[in-house]
């Protein structure tokens, strides 16, 4: 707030000069600024201010400067990253933030990784040609329940998940055998995920050579070679999964299932598409439930 407007706030209570000379402004410059009234700029970034007021509300609170700037242009705004910044920042508004990260990807030292087909490029002409893989966690009172899912890199759509409070190998395998149900894929499709001794395990394997799927896995320790499903998975958990406290793992289940149709894991496809594709910002699949239900749930 200017030292004008700060004057005009609070002349009811004291006297215009007192404040003048405490805030060392001349009375004759507060009463042209008076005068004057209020500039094009200062009405319109009444305007953008509400605007931005809104789309944060919308967002549940979630979106910080990048993402508001993002809906802003995407709604035919015209407007700078700095000025939105400035406007949230003396409106008080900020996004949401990760907490800390909790280890699941454990190296299976005696399994070969199968070589990284995908080298960061996350795009597929058509559904069905690359799929990508991740395990993720959520804390709740019980302790951990662990999120499997199975990304299509074309449409963003989740094709396949599980759930359940352990790491084994079942985990994966029941969000792949969601997928192979739900998609029936042609010979030929890049199944990509990390080097997690799940997916290196000869069950895993000979259900992907079953299934005629070429088995793709990033680096060891380079955590952008599977960049699409850690954004996905990122967007998540920070604006869902950890802005509340679960109870039992039931309940978290619940909640995951209830959410997997919902505006927030849309929001959570598009923001991963905005991040890692050079699509627009309105492209977004509509999230449906898979056809079939996992045993995990």
């Amino acid at each position: 707030m200017s030292r004008y407007r700060f004057i005009r706030a609070e002349r009811a209570n004291y006297p215009v000069a007192i404040l003048c000379r405490v805030l060392g402004v001349a009375r004759s410059a507060y009463y042209a600024w008076a005068r004057r009234g209020v500039s094009a700029r200062a009405q319109a970034d009444e305007v953008l201010a509400a605007r931005i007021a809104a789309a944060h509300a919308q967002s549940r609170g979630t979106y910080g400067t990048p993402r508001i700037h993002a809906a802003l242009r995407a709604a035919g705004a015209r407007t700078s990253r700095r000025r939105v910044a400035r406007l949230m920042r003396a409106a008080g508004l900020v996004g949401c933030y990760r907490r800390r990260q909790v280890r699941t990807t454990v190296v299976d030292p005696t399994r070969a990784p199968a070589p990284n087909l995908v080298a960061r490029n996350f795009t597929a002409p058509a559904p069905d040609r690359l799929w990508l893989g991740d395990i993720t966690y959520v804390a709740t009172h019980e302790g951990w329940l662990y999120l499997a899912v199975l990304l299509d890199a074309h449409s963003r759509r989740v094709v396949g998940w599980a759930m359940a409070d352990h790491l084994r190998t079942e985990l994966p395998l029941d969000a792949l055998a969601m997928a192979l149900r739900s998609r029936r894929p042609s010979p030929g499709l890049v199944h990509h995920t990390d080097r997690g001794c799940q997916y290196t395990a000869a069950d895993y394997q000979t259900r992907l050579a079953s299934a005629s799927l070429v088995c793709s896995m990033s680096r060891a320790g380079e955590c952008l070679d599977n960049a699409m499903a850690e954004s996905f998975f990122a967007t998540l958990k920070a604006e869902l999964v950890e802005r509340r406290q679960w109870a039992t793992r039931a309940a978290a289940r619940v909640g995951q299932v209830r959410v997997s149709t919902s505006s927030v894991l849309r929001v959570a496809k598009k923001l991963s598409a905005m991040a890692l594709s050079r699509h627009s910002p309105e492209r977004l699949i509509e999230q449906t439930r898979p056809r079939a239900a996992s045993r995990a749930w």
